[in-house]
């Protein structure tokens, strides 16, 4: 990697980091700097680290909870952009190579204007098209990891820049070998999307309804992601700077899952709580474990949407699983929402929730 130019800004006193995330809240920022290429990032994040100082990485900020206390450190803004086609045809598909500063939902908008698909279910998720295999984003039947064919990442310990095939990449539900360490920085993504017109087959009730159609159709790629953004609308996980409901971290809370021996005992303890003849949502997950479903626990567990108007932080009046800023909310606000809804979960069904975003400067 080359040594150029990148924008340092001077931040005044007032510029948090509740400028840079969805959630809006977090601390002031000491020093930010913005990287606009890759060589740019690597440059950055090799000078905090010469420094022995610490490093905030900033994409969309859609997945960060981040403490009130100022941020030590430098926080550096990954802005870089560009979408490499490096192959388009029908038996091989389309291998494209997108920067990890590139707009996540711009990238599913272009897919479906081009015709390639395998990612139209995840329209209208926000933040970074790097962020998405750390996380192994996932929506309405897909994720995608199923279209990622490397990440290459600038690996903080060795030094260097790194190639991981998908395989290396240890995809998991909302998990991949990059979360929960600071080691890698994504630099950029290379996708094998299908080169197609229809989509893939219809897996939820509430999309297929939305498109008048029976589970397992498929239809135009541009439709899928229509009704996929319609429905998210209706549960405000898209974002509206006039609309409180979206000024979240999207879901906040993974769908739990749990081995045979837990999902049993939740079974148990659904039956105490509410008779009989209801049952926990279950869907398949790996061998002898069951997912169930963080939102359906929520609600059951006494937390009503909106629950905790009129704020400073509260349930989405759309969506038990997302915690809102309602305008004047702090990270500590967020915080002990988020405490009341996982203890209150606990209490009533004995399973703990794990929050999705990444947590900075701050914990449950």
């Amino acid at each position: 990697m080359s040594v150029t130019s990148r924008s340092v800004e001077p931040v005044a006193p007032a510029t948090t980091l509740a400028e840079l995330t969805t959630l809006r809240v977090g601390g002031a920022v000491d020093r930010l700097v913005t990287a606009t290429t890759t060589d740019e990032l690597v440059d950055a994040v090799r000078e905090v680290d010469d420094a022995d100082e610490p490093l905030l990485l900033v994409a969309g900020g859609s997945n960060l909870l981040v403490g009130d206390d100022p941020v030590p450190g430098t926080v550096v803004r990954v802005a870089t952009s560009g979408i490499e086609v490096e192959s388009d045809d029908r038996c091989g598909g389309a291998n494209v190579r997108v920067a990890a500063g590139e707009s996540w939902d711009g990238l599913v908008e272009r897919a479906v204007a081009e015709g390639w698909a395998g990612i139209e279910s995840l329209s209208g998720i926000p933040g970074s098209t790097g962020a998405t295999p750390v996380q192994n984003v996932g929506a309405y039947g897909q994720e995608v990891s199923t279209t990622v064919a490397q990440v290459r990442v600038w690996d903080r310990m060795m030094q260097q820049v790194r190639t991981f095939a998908n395989a290396d990449c240890r995809f998991g539900y909302r998990s991949s070998h990059f979360k929960g360490t600071s080691r890698y920085v994504v630099l950029d993504v290379l996708f094998q999307l299908r080169v197609a017109t229809l989509a893939e087959p219809v897996r939820y009730a509430d999309l297929a309804k939305g498109l008048g159609v029976e589970l397992g159709a498929r239809v135009p790629l541009a439709a899928a992601r229509e009704a996929v953004l319609e429905q998210r609308r209706r549960r405000g996980m898209v974002l509206d700077d006039a609309d409180p409901d979206t000024w979240s971290a999207g879901s906040f809370f993974t769908n739990p899952v749990l081995d045979d021996a837990a999902f049993e005992a939740l079974t148990r303890r659904v039956a105490e709580r509410l008779g009989g003849d209801v049952a926990a949502p279950s869907y398949p997950a790996t061998p002898g474990h069951v997912k169930t479903s963080a939102a359906w626990l929520i609600e059951r567990a006494g937390f009503a949407r909106g629950h905790g108007l009129p704020g400073p932080a509260s349930l989405s009046t759309k969506h038990t699983l997302a915690l809102t800023n309602r305008g004047s909310a702090r990270a500590a606000d967020v915080v002990a929402l988020a405490r009341e809804v996982r203890d209150g979960v606990h209490d009533a069904f004995g399973v703990t929730l794990e929050p999705e975003p990444v947590l900075v400067g701050v914990t449950l």
